[in-house]
């Protein structure tokens, strides 16, 4: 059998892209809980370059970057398809999984984690990339195609996370007045039986973000 090993964060939306992967395809794995503030030896000798996880680890060879990941193990292992087979459809979610991690990903960690003008900027993308993805999601399930897949997996950072980190913060950004596609497709997302079971505490979350939140405002206080 295939020796599997995945390093990574339990409540990392990043950790569990890999391991939704995974479980769509049926492979057993190792996981391996890694402590970012203490980094092993086996995450800085398997991601030399970034040095963070997820880092899969397949017969000895890693792999790094959740997405690019996801689509080795779409490709290598059997079971069902993860990116789509036609090839405007691969194009699409590809096309979407870049979006959300490139524009949608690093504009929220500003609004939420900047200071400052840089956060009151953010902010305000944000709420322009919300239109955008309110606007595409309008009457769909799924971002791509009849099945959840490869850019819906990348998703589950707006799906779920930026929920609790919007309540850890107290700053809402999403509304359904405001983004009523959105929010209906986030609802489906939570509750989709191929992803519901494999979402981490909530309530873990909710305290790993209330405490981070705490933290960034003590160091701030005069």
């Amino acid at each position: 059998m295939a020796e599997v090993k995945l390093l990574g964060v339990s409540l990392s939306p990043f950790s569990c892209r890999v391991e939704w992967a995974l479980k769509i395809k049926g492979v057993e794995y190792e996981f391996i809980e890694e402590d970012l503030q203490n980094k092993s030896p086996l995450l800085l000798q398997s991601n030399p370059v970034h040095q963070k996880i997820p880092v899969l680890i397949h017969n000895g060879k890693p792999i790094s970057e959740s997405m690019v990941i996801v689509e080795y193990i779409d490709e290598t292992f059997e079971g069902p398809s993860i990116l789509p087979k036609d090839p405007y459809e691969r194009a699409m979610a590809r096309f979407w999984a870049n979006f959300l991690d490139v524009k949608c990903l690093t504009t929220t960690g500003k609004a939420y984690f900047g200071k400052g003008e840089e956060s009151d900027k953010a902010k305000e993308e944000c709420g322009e990339l919300l239109k955008i993805l309110d606007n595409e999601l309008k009457d769909k399930k799924f971002f791509v195609g009849d099945s959840f897949g490869f850019a819906d997996i990348a998703a589950n950072l707006i799906a779920f996370w930026l929920g609790i980190v919007e309540e850890a913060s107290g700053v809402i950004l999403v509304t359904r007045e405001k983004f009523p596609n959105f929010c209906a497709w986030k609802d489906e997302y939570i509750n989709c039986s191929q992803v519901k079971e494999y979402f981490p505490s909530r309530d873990a979350l909710l305290a790993h973000f209330q405490a981070r939140f705490q933290a960034a405002a003590a160091v701030s206080a005069p």
